[in-house]
């Protein structure tokens, strides 16, 4: 893309290794004993200890596991934090730092647009304890400052959002949340450490689904947590062994090789989302395209600024919730499924899928909605496969 954010985090990556050799090579040196260059899958429940209360490093493996370590360290790295820590999913992840954060009476400033499982687990499952919450547009800084209250411990943020890809500036917002004594969290899965790093902007905690990109081969299910926060770190160290919500080695072992091509695919899902972004906007059913990629889109600016591209995510709207269910069991190579962030190409219509948790809430999605997590696939071939279904 050649933006300035895409150069700012070259420069950033000059002092040691950069991104791509990161990925590679943090935390996973060849393995002593033999040499293999693949981190093995440390399959094990516990482990022989040299004495009563003496383990070499672990006692059981929900407090720890050399695979588990390998990942953390390295998607630590990538997010330029200090500290990771892996989970069973993404909603897992989330669930223990928002158990973490708040308490009873605490209060989450929510955006207007998100994921629909964290509407849920506020909205259903916190909500049980007290804890309260408001959306509001992010983009929207002045909105955002009166959504918060003196209660106020947490101010979620998604960039780009999902489905509707909006960006929001995540300097702007941990700042407000910074004024309020908050700690401002960011769901980093839609853009990845590749496009973006939210800790190096100023905010606090970046989450992400692994299950997404990061794994990115639609094989595993999983989550983590990025901070520099040294006290959080302990606490989360605590919680994650008391609460047990941790991936097994495999999936952890499968995470790693993910993301050992992170930056190669995130180049190929871009080229392919723009492909895609640029026929849709063009065609005549189409009423709307989604995509920050777009000169015309209202997050263009400041994504260039703050992403090195645009991503793999692109939403458009048709006329009617029949022509976009149509439309979406008509194609092809884009597989009709939930999830995204595979090599494969998916096409859903969120309101009844993805998000149908948070019909008849502030957070409800056009019914007219198509989400398209495009792959890696050529993208001629996509645009193919979209310009079939579409007649």
């Amino acid at each position: 893309m050649g933006s300035t954010a895409g150069d700012e985090m070259t420069e950033r990556d000059g002092d040691g290794p950069r991104f791509e050799t990161r990925a590679i090579h943090v935390g996973q040196d060849p393995e002593p004993l033999y040499g293999a260059v693949n981190v093995p899958i440390f399959q094990t429940s516990t482990y022989a200890q040299e004495g009563v209360g003496k383990p070499k490093r672990y006692d059981y493996a929900r407090g720890g596991n050399p695979t588990r370590e390998a990942l953390q360290t390295v998607l630590a790295s990538l997010e330029g934090g200090s500290a990771a820590f892996c989970f069973a999913s993404g909603m897992a992840a989330e669930s223990s730092l928002l158990l973490l954060l708040l308490a009873p009476g605490d209060h989450v400033v929510l955006g207007d647009d998100a994921y629909g499982g964290t509407y849920r687990l506020l909205a259903r499952v916190l909500s049980q304890w007290n804890v309260a919450f408001d959306t509001v547009d992010l983009a929207d800084g002045e909105a955002v400052r009166r959504a918060v209250r003196e209660e106020t411990r947490v101010v979620w943020v998604e960039s780009p959002t999902n489905p509707l890809l909006k960006v929001i500036d995540l300097a702007k917002a941990a700042a407000v949340a910074h004024e309020a004594g908050a700690v401002c969290v960011v769901d980093n899965t839609f853009a990845t450490p590749y496009l973006q790093r939210p800790l190096e902007l100023g905010c606090d905690i970046v989450v992400h689904s692994v299950t997404k990109y990061l794994g990115g081969h639609s094989d595993l299910v999983g989550g983590a947590v990025v901070l520099n926060d040294l006290e959080i770190a302990e606490r989360l160290t605590f919680l994650q062994n008391a609460v047990g919500a941790v991936p097994g080695p495999m999936d952890c072992y499968l995470a790693l090789r993910g993301v050992k091509t992170l930056a190669l695919r995130m180049q190929a899902h871009c080229r392919g989302a723009r492909a895609v972004a640029e026929f849709l906007s063009g065609h005549p059913k189409v009423v709307r395209v989604r995509y920050p990629g777009l000169p015309g889109d209202p997050g263009h600016e400041l994504a260039e600024r703050q992403m090195r591209d645009f991503g793999g995510m692109v939403s458009f709207e048709l006329e009617t919730e029949e022509e976009a269910i149509r439309v979406a069991e008509r194609t092809k190579l884009f597989f009709l499924g939930e999830s995204l962030g595979g090599v494969e190409s998916l096409i859903e219509v969120p309101g009844p899928m993805t998000h149908a948790s948070v019909t008849g809430s502030p957070l409800e999605v056009p019914n007219t909605l198509i989400r398209l997590s495009v792959g890696i696939e050529h993208p001629a071939d996509l645009v193919a496969d979209l310009e079939q279904a579409l007649s």
